[in-house]
């Protein structure tokens, strides 16, 4: 019972979070709140429509596809509604055939609802398709299957799907550009904090095995962090169709994404951390050949692993403050994005990041050198230190040139 009252309790907390987030500003929390709204109005206009302006004794037709047709984009609403409506007029015309042949309820849903839910994995239904087999059921359950009434239900379909489109479509249309932006800052603070992790480990000097599986751990989470970032970038892109030009009329904001390179750029950042994270793992394996390098090189590899951490943190910031950037309308929808090109470079040059403090540069300067003067040393003594090594040191300089594509390549040579 505790457990359950705990449970019960987050889940209570969690709740309340989320309202205030949505009250305090733009964010997913708000997005779905205005989601919910649009398709909770959605529904009642069409009853309103449906019921008190046509009369219509099968109403419900109309709120019930206006309810599930407001979607996550306008493009997604379209497409659905075009399945949806497909997919009743065939759960009507079939269970009305059942209907009238065997002149039994029981018997209409034995020879409809079995084919309905076979056809509703048809993928040009998408997933709409079981909308076949519950119509034949609303159909047959109402007791009223006649020419008349089939005409009556799918009339009443097209309308709510009429309705929950234009609701969609004209009613803060929805655009998830933020989603991209917050996934790619999310990814670089997670690469950072994965950095800074395994800096802390290797500077107290008692990792191990144990150790490296949690480093393995939190660069696996990262490439979940991507995967999130690909599907924004898909949801990001798909919103923008058909509702580009409506975007700039109505809130007069420039509705563009942020550079796909730098999804790729992030992609194999993430690459370089796996393979870094793999090779300690690998150096702590007591079974296999490589061997850590010695403790005074792992310490200042874990202090030069703070300051790509710290540069990464710093990249993260810019996406919140291009939102703000100069090219921003005052008025624009929070969700608009400004241009990437031309409002991404003052936020990443007033972030503070390793590119605009010359400390950390002569530092990282400083750090690598000292590590180049280690690896001479290790290849004098021990090719299996070595090894190890040149490759956690190869990785650093690969992360640290596409932390910072834009001045500093030259400053790591590979």
């Amino acid at each position: 019972m505790t457990r359950a009252t705990e449970a019960v309790g987050r889940e209570a907390r969690g709740l309340v979070e989320s309202g205030r987030a949505a009250l305090r500003g733009p964010g997913r929390e708000r997005d779905l709140l205005v989601q919910s709204l649009k398709a909770a109005g959605a529904a009642l206009l069409a009853w309103v429509i449906a019921d008190e302006w046509l009369r219509d004794p099968m109403a419900l037709m109309a709120p019930w596809v206006a309810l599930v047709l407001v979607q996550a984009t306008v493009y997604s609403s379209l497409r659905r509604a075009g399945q949806q409506f497909a997919a009743i007029c065939v759960g009507a015309l079939l269970a009305s055939g059942a209907q009238l042949l065997a002149g039994d309820v029981l018997v209409a849903l034995a020879l409809s609802v079995p084919a309905l839910m076979l056809l509703a994995n048809w993928h040009r239904f998408g997933d709409q398709g079981v909308y076949a087999a519950t119509t034949a059921l609303f159909t047959l359950a109402s007791g009223t299957v006649s020419g008349a009434a089939v005409a009556h239900r799918l009339g009443q379909a097209a309308l709510g799907a009429v309705i929950g489109v234009t609701v969609n479509a004209l009613v803060l249309p929805p655009v998830h550009l933020r989603d991209v932006r917050e996934n790619l800052a999310g990814l670089a603070k997670q690469t950072g904090d994965v950095l800074h992790e395994v800096a802390a480990d290797l500077r107290r000097g008692d990792w191990d095995a144990s150790t490296a599986a949690d480093w393995s751990y939190a660069a696996a989470r990262l490439e979940r962090r991507l995967e999130g970032l690909r599907s924004a970038r898909g949801w990001s892109r798909e919103s923008l169709w058909l509702t580009r030009r409506w975007l700039h009329l109505v809130y007069r904001a420039p509705a563009s994404l942020p550079d796909e390179a730098e999804d790729e750029r992030w992609s194999r950042i993430t690459g370089h951390v796996r393979t870094l994270v793999r090779t300690l793992a690998v150096s702590a394996d007591d079974s296999r050949t490589p061997v850590p390098p010695e403790a005074g090189a792992l310490r200042t590899y874990a202090r030069l692993l703070e300051l790509i951490g710290e540069a990464c943190h710093a990249w993260s910031e810019w996406p919140s403050d291009a939102r703000t950037g100069p090219d921003a309308e005052p008025d624009a929808e929070p969700d608009a994005e400004p241009d990437a090109g031309s409002a991404a470079e003052p936020a990443v040059a007033s972030a503070g990041g390793p590119a605009a403090d010359r400390a950390a540069m002569t530092e990282l300067d400083e750090l690598h050198e000292r590590l180049q003067l280690s690896l001479r040393d290790h290849a004098g003594q021990e090719a299996a230190r070595a090894a190890v090594l040149g490759t956690l040191l190869l990785q650093a300089e690969n992360i640290w040139a596409e932390t910072e594509p834009g001045g500093h390549r030259e400053r790591l040579p590979g």
